[in-house]
């Protein structure tokens, strides 16, 4: 098509006056050492941070533009419909991804993927802002910024140019075309800084604090902006390279890696190691993840733990309305199975009795009586798992800040730990570790009624916690007993909760 609209004599006329790029002098010559080392940490960190962010998006393999995540309302998916003969966890619904793809590529691996993808993320993040530096401080912004309206003629002259295979002028190491332009500054001002902002809104400590903006920008409406911002880049990729290769291979590597204007070996050299090191480090990363996983979540931890402890002094003050409550609330855990707790749910949890004890002037059991006879608080919230999936409820119950009042605990109580019921999914009583200053929070319950009606068992009768700064794997349900301690490295794995110890989740989890 394109070659025949290259028969016209008005296409011949718009490419002679637009012939793909303008002639406005330029204060910058070639690609200095700076942003040829910067191309590169790019290109290194953003093949992790896709990969690793498939491994994420795997474990919830839907993408949805309202904020409920009812099954059918998805409008992209990488999984079946979900069955409707039994109970299907979100656990359930996650698939697997090969590990030359994924990291680590086992199903359900997502506490791992994260590590990778939001170090490499905060380096490629930093890699950025230096490059924004750089750029605007020696004249290289020229080279991609749009100077003036012409670009958008000389975009679509050099579009039909390329597609009728008669290429347009190649002046790479003076200057772009409109179409490079474009799609140069569509990478670099909008898709990279969209996909920081999308990646951070799905975050409860941050989408709960940000208040109309949070409710518009939600979880899955920002999941979904993110998932296309990833389809930019891989489509970018893909042009971006098959045109280094058509339009003049050496030139082009050498402009790149070798920092000259010629058609010698030098770049492919270059281009050939650094590559290696790519290959090298793509074969590596699953099995190093694997048999190193806790090094992997430590690692992460230096690099990101002290933004997830700065993520959690965020007041998570948002709240929603009622016409808002999702219909739909995936289901999620390992239920329990025991005698006790059997024997409560045919009591109606009659019998149930809240045990609390530990670092504490006055151990207490609340009977599930005198839990509900305490004023009860309200909230309309919504709910984050680490999966991805969100869905908003009505929650009923006491605040936590009103047991500790009665409990008091001694100063060197730090942590709350939270026993459940049920079992974590390899065997042992679930758990998880909250600091004090949260369990404090105005929004913080032990929740006994779920959208107006008790608690159903398959949401965590008789009850559950809600902590609006934290993930979902914190929220413990099925609550059987709490414990103030100093400190946690005596319980399991020493790392703050069932998830952590064995799926490497990390303690500070609001982001």
């Amino acid at each position: 098509m394109a070659q025949e609209l290259r028969q016209l004599p008005a296409v011949q006329h718009f490419i002679a006056r637009y012939p793909g790029q303008d002639s406005i002098p330029v204060q910058y010559f070639g690609f200095p050492a700076w942003l040829r080392w910067q191309h590169f940490f790019n290109l290194f960190l953003l093949l992790f941070i896709i990969r690793a962010g498939l491994q994420i998006l795997a474990d919830h393999p839907r993408l949805y533009w309202n904020p409920h995540c009812t099954p059918g309302t998805e409008w992209f998916r990488f999984q079946h419909d979900v069955p409707q003969d039994r109970v299907w966890t979100a656990k359930d619904d996650s698939v697997t991804l090969p590990g030359w793809l994924g990291i680590p590529g086992i199903r359900h691996s997502i506490g791992l993927a994260r590590w990778w993808h939001f170090s490499c993320d905060l380096l490629w993040t930093l890699n950025g802002a230096v490059f924004y530096v750089m750029l605007f401080s020696t004249h290289q912004w020229e080279r991609i910024v749009p100077r003036t309206s012409a670009v958008l003629p000389n975009a679509l002259s050099a579009a039909i140019q390329y597609l009728s295979l008669r290429f347009p002028l190649e002046q790479g190491w003076i200057r772009y075309n409109g179409l490079q332009q474009l799609a140069y500054f569509t990478t670099v001002f909008i898709a990279a800084p969209l996909a920081i902002i999308t990646g951070l809104m799905q975050a409860p400590a941050i989408s709960n604090k940000t208040g109309w903006f949070g409710r518009t920008l939600h979880r899955q409406a920002a999941r979904s902006i993110h998932f296309i911002v990833l389809a930019w880049f891989l489509f970018f990729i893909f042009i971006h390279v098959t045109m280094v290769f058509v339009t003049g291979l050496l030139p082009n590597l050498n402009h790149m890696f070798a920092g000259n204007d010629s058609a010698g070996p030098e770049g492919l050299l270059i281009f050939a190691g650094a590559m290696a090191l790519v290959a090298i480090a793509w074969v590596l990363a699953t099995p190093i993840t694997l048999n190193h996983a806790r090094a992997v979540q430590k690692t992460g931890e230096f690099l990101i733990g002290w933004l997830k402890g700065v993520a959690e002094w965020w007041d998570p003050s948002n709240q929603y309305s009622e016409s808002e409550i999702s219909e739909y609330f995936w289901p999620n855990g390992t239920m329990p199975a025991s005698d006790e707790y059997n024997a409560l749910v045919a009591s109606q949890f009659a019998d149930y009795k809240l045990r609390i004890d530990g670092l504490v002037a006055n151990p207490r059991e609340f009977s599930f009586t005198e839990l509900k006879a305490m004023a009860k608080q309200e909230q309309i919230t919504c709910h984050f798992c680490i999966q991805g999936w969100s869905g908003v409820a009505k929650w009923g119950g006491v605040p936590i800040a009103r047991i500790i009042e009665e409990v008091k605990p001694l100063p060197a109580a730090r942590y709350a730990v939270f026993y459940s019921f049920a079992e974590g999914g390899e065997g042992g009583r679930y758990y998880d570790v909250h600091k004090l200053e949260n369990m404090r929070h105005r929004l913080t319950v032990l929740a006994y009624e779920m959208n107006g009606r008790p608690l159903s068992v398959l949401h965590g009768a008789p009850l559950r916690l809600r902590c609006e700064n934290e993930l979902g794997f914190k929220q413990v349900k099925w609550i059987a007993a709490i414990e103030f301690v100093a400190d946690f490295k005596h319980l399991g794995n020493g790392q703050g909760g069932y998830n952590e110890d064995h799926e490497f989740y990390g303690y500070r989890i609001p982001i």
